[in-house]
Formats: C-alpha cells, structure tokens, sequence
C-alpha cells in the first residue's frame, strides 16, 4: 500500500508504529470541491478543526483560503499557530464558551461567535463592553429536523443540549438590537454529524432562511447563514463519489437559502479529512481463543478510539498481502480494556504477527480524541505531498507524559 507515491512500509520503517498517515493531496482537493460547488455564490468553508487539528493540515488549509470553526480557547491557538492571518475567517462555536475563552476570541478579531444560549448571549456582551469591542455573533438556531445518524452526534433536535429553539431566536436578536458592544451578524445551525443525504441540510436551512427573511422585515440585516458542517463519508469500502455528494449538498443548501444576499458559511470537517488519513499498526500476535481468532496490534483505543465509542466501522487491509484464506477475527488493542477493539468477527485477510495493517479512513476523530490511557504515548503523525512525506508530529516520549506531574 502507498499514499500517494511513498510506500507505508517505508514510513513505517522510518517513523514507527502505530503511524497516522494523511494525504495531503486529497485533503486539498475535497478543499477544492466545495469551493467549486459553490463558486457561484459568496461563501467561506470554515474547517472544522475538532476533527483534526495538526497544525500542518491547519497551514495546508488556511494557505488555500480556507476559515476555521474551533469550540474551544486552545483551537483558537491552534489556528493562530498555524495560521494568524486567518483569525479573522474563525467562527467560534461550542455550547459552553468560557469568558476567558470569549475575550481572547475577541482580541483576536475573530469573524464571529455562534451563540448557543441567552446566558452566552449575555456574557459575550459583559466581555465586548469591557473591551470596548463590538462583538459580531450569530445565534445557533436549533430547528427540530432528525438527521439520521449516531445518536452520539445528532445535535439537531430540541432535547439536545445545543442550540436555541428557533421560536425564541426573533425575539432574543430584538432584544439585543440597541446595544452598542453587540453586532447581529448570521444565523447559525448545525444538526449533526456523519450525515448522507441531503435532505436534512435543506430543511434545516429552509427554517434558517425563513428566521432571516423574519429578521430583514424587522431591520435587522444578516451578513452570514452558517450552515454548519456533517456531510457524511463512506467508511466501508464501497464506491464513493465525493464531488458528486458535495454537488448535491450545495444545490440543497443554495435551493432552500433562496434569495439570501448574505455569505455562505459551511464547517466540513470529517468529509475533508477523514478518507485522507489511515492508522498504520503492526501485529504482535495472532492468538486464539476456543473458537476466537484475535489479531492483536501495537495500535489501541487510546489512538483510535471509535469503534469502542461509537461501535464505529473502519475497513483493515494489510499493507502487503500474503497467502492464505481470509478468516473471521477480532482486530484489537493491547490496552486492557476488553472495549479494545477495531473490528469484531471481521473476515480478514491472512496476516502473521510482524505484519503490518492499515486502519482506513482515519482522518478524522482519530489522533483528535486520542489518549494517553495506559500511559501509552500518542502516535506520530506523517503528512505526504505528492512523493514527499513529512513528519509533522513526533511520537510523544515519557518525558512528554510525565514531565507536567508533581511528586
């Protein structure tokens, strides 16, 4: 197997496992569709960096105009890292923004906050006012409309903690019209993730639409709908057309916005990267168990941990095929936790231990939500331009782990 031109048993060789590989190449040319779906209305994609936040991919991204959506202070920093003349295309999302967080935010000149509550509401004008700043900001309407997906990652509906029931947003923008430190600036909505149909994006964006035509009737003049992010992939290996799924995608969003006059803000994170990475890992051991085959990798929960949070499917080839029949295996981690696992009663191909196997379509939610559980250290991380690869993170040490503890 290679990224792009560079074989995975040479990065392998030179980097150790378990590896993150991702392709650059792709990651900016799934960039490059939305901004041609798109090319005939103003917008900005604002990556999601939750997804996957290396400063490398962040520099990849912002070099090719891209924003960026952070729900936290320390993406902030990414992004300032990373990029600093793109923290004026940041939007700042999230459901508990602290003030701290609000007034580096502010100082930073961000495009705007998408306001999840009236409390929010309140403490983002307390921090404008004390800066004397006026804060630009979009209240994250929540429109009721199911998106079929992982209940974990559904945020659309009213009993979820995100959002502002979309019946109260009128009155809370009228309520704030007169102050002087605040600016009404979009609407926001996002309705979940891992989302394959464009159906729920629309809906969604039609009562988005409608709360902005409400507000021009009132005066109050939006500059940005931001239509969040969630546009599915396919994690099982089938055919998968991005460019047409994006096509889609846009064509639902734009037919609902009608004649919005205003920016187009979109938060694509996991459709940008996630089929541009893959977990490499070599196997210690196949051991079997009665009627059990267990193949057991240097890689664990802690590096990838969505199949044991979300049940999560990722196809695992090896690197190099060998002889031999496919079986029916459990792929797991070292870690002991018998929710260690990548693959239950999968039929694999053969592999004997010092092979090497690759996790596919682990770009995203993968070294993001990665742990040091076990006190294992995190992976390294590669990124291949073309025939090049780069290290872009090296493998945390002890010293890393220990170094911020106190005997």
């Amino acid at each position: 197997m290679h990224c792009g031109k560079v074989s995975l048993e040479g990065l392998a060789k030179k980097f150790g496992t378990p590896l993150y590989v991702y392709s650059g190449d792709q990651i900016v040319e799934r960039l490059g569709l939305f901004e041609a779906a798109l090319a005939g209305r103003e917008h900005l994609v604002c990556y999601a960096v939750k997804a996957n936040s290396a400063l490398a991919i962040l520099k990849l991204l912002a070099e090719r105009g891209a924003g960026f959506d952070i729900v936290s202070g320390g993406e902030l920093e990414r992004v300032r890292a990373a990029a600093p003349e793109a923290l004026g295309r940041v939007v700042f999302s999230g459901v508990g923004k602290t003030a701290e967080e609000i007034k580096a935010a502010l100082a930073a000149g961000i495009l705007q906050f998408n306001v999840e509550s009236e409390g929010e509401l309140a403490l983002l004008a307390q921090c404008a006012r004390k800066m004397q700043v006026k804060a630009r900001f979009a209240l994250r309407v929540n429109p009721d409309v199911f998106a079929e997906t992982h209940p974990y990652i559904s945020t659309g509906l009213r009993e979820h903690k995100f959002g502002i029931d979309i019946r109260k947003a009128l009155a809370m923008y009228k309520s704030v019209a007169g102050d002087k430190w605040l600016e009404a600036h979009g609407v926001s909505v996002h309705i979940g993730s891992q989302i394959r149909s464009a159906e729920p994006f629309g809906a969604a964006m039609e009562r988005v639409a409608k709360l902005a035509g409400e507000l021009e009737r009132e005066g109050i003049v939006l500059e940005t709908v931001d239509a969040g992010g969630g546009l599915g992939i396919d994690y099982h290996g089938g055919s998968f057309d991005a460019a047409a799924k994006v096509t889609e995608y846009a064509a639902a969003l734009g037919k609902a916005l009608g004649g919005f006059k205003g920016k187009l803000l979109l938060e694509p994170g996991r459709f940008i990267v996630g089929q541009a990475g893959a977990l490499v890992a070599r196997v210690l051991t196949v051991k079997r168990n009665g009627k059990k085959t267990f193949v057991i990798t240097d890689a664990a929960m802690n590096d990838l941990i969505r199949p044991a949070l979300y049940q999560a499917h990722h196809e695992i080839v090896p690197v190099r095929k060998r002889a031999g029949k496919r079986s029916v295996v459990d792929v797991v981690g070292p870690v002991c936790e018998t929710g260690d696992f990548f693959a239950r009663d999968r039929k694999l191909a053969a592999v004997e231990a010092g092979d090497l196997v690759a996790l596919l379509d682990a770009g995203a939610y993968g070294m993001a939500q990665a742990s040091n559980y076990n006190t294992r250290p995190r992976a390294a991380e590669v990124l291949v331009e073309g025939g090049k690869a780069r290290l872009i993170r090296r493998r945390e040490t002890m010293g890393d782990l220990l170094g911020p503890e106190i005997l």
